[in-house]
């Protein structure tokens, strides 16, 4: 006999289930690592670097969106927002994933080979790939994740706690919790901890000497070899990636390049013979 108060319980069961599941994505599997434990919408407010005031708003400098904001607006990496006039960073010292990993996950194959990297991340990324695999995280802001309380000293003392030789800002986008990540890696080289970027690129040229100055290693996603498609697949530009690449040589860290092949997208031979020449031309050592 049908038992329509029992299959009204079984859906609901089934929807509660399917809310956990959800809010589970944005845990790293691994919720405890040496006592740190998610702590509860934990924001920690921080003056963002790389601002300026402009007639329409604040400039946020960091990358080429080049956000301009007025009071209460959040930027298109959805981690910056403007309060009394200023801009403020919501991705600092609150991470939503950490793990320990093997650097060849980064991935990085030349860099301190069969090595441990103590890897964070926050919510949050300028870009908005069409295939992004964290997209959980990518595409939601600090406020809306379960965030670790771990701020840069905490972040290099459990590093070194876990034997890492490195740290890996990494997951998400480290040039969006650009603070978070400049002042990790000021004070992991202080304690002898090398510092890894797994980015997309997309940075403008003075925020990224900058953190240059600090960063050892590097593996930058080049997700295309055309303008157009850069633009339908990332909602960014080509241009300031390759920019960057070659501040990244220039300025003397390890880089390592990831070109994922998306059939239908990036699987033009022809764009990819040009790509591989340009970076035997420009980024080779």
């Amino acid at each position: 006999m049908y038992n329509k108060g029992f299959d009204s319980s079984k859906r609901d069961f089934i929807r509660k289930c399917l809310l956990v599941s959800a809010g589970m994505t944005c845990m790293p599997r691994s919720a405890i690592i040496n006592g740190i434990r998610p702590q509860d919408q934990n924001i920690y407010r921080k003056l963002a670097l790389f601002q300026e005031e402009t007639p329409r708003g604040i400039m946020c400098r960091i990358c080429p969106n080049e956000c301009v904001l007025r009071e209460g607006e959040v930027s298109k990496c959805n981690n910056r927002r403007v309060n009394d006039s200023k801009l403020y960073t919501m991705a600092f010292g609150n991470p939503c994933s950490v793990n320990i990993d093997p650097i060849e996950k980064k991935p990085l194959y030349h860099f301190f080979p069969g090595s441990r990297a103590f890897s964070i991340a926050t919510a949050g990324c300028n870009l908005v790939c069409l295939n992004c695999q964290n997209w959980t995280i990518s595409q939601t802001s600090p406020d809306k994740t379960r965030n670790y309380d771990l701020m840069p000293d905490k972040v290099v003392s459990e590093a070194v706690k876990s034997q890492c030789r490195s740290i890996a800002y990494t997951y998400s986008e480290p040039m969006t919790f650009y603070e978070y990540t400049y002042e990790s890696a000021i004070l992991a080289r202080k304690a002898g901890v090398r510092n890894i970027v797994k980015s997309n690129g997309y940075i403008n040229p003075e925020p990224l000497k900058k953190l240059c100055s600090v960063i050892d290693a590097a593996n930058i996603d080049l997700k295309s070899f055309n303008e157009s498609t850069y633009l339908k697949l990332t909602g960014g530009k080509l241009l300031p990636v390759l920019d960057s690449l070659k501040i990244y040589k220039d300025m003397g860290v390890w880089l390592e390049i990831t070109n994922l092949v998306v059939p239908g997208w990036t699987d033009n031979i022809d764009e990819i013979s040009k790509m591989c020449k340009w970076l035997n031309r420009k980024c080779s050592r």
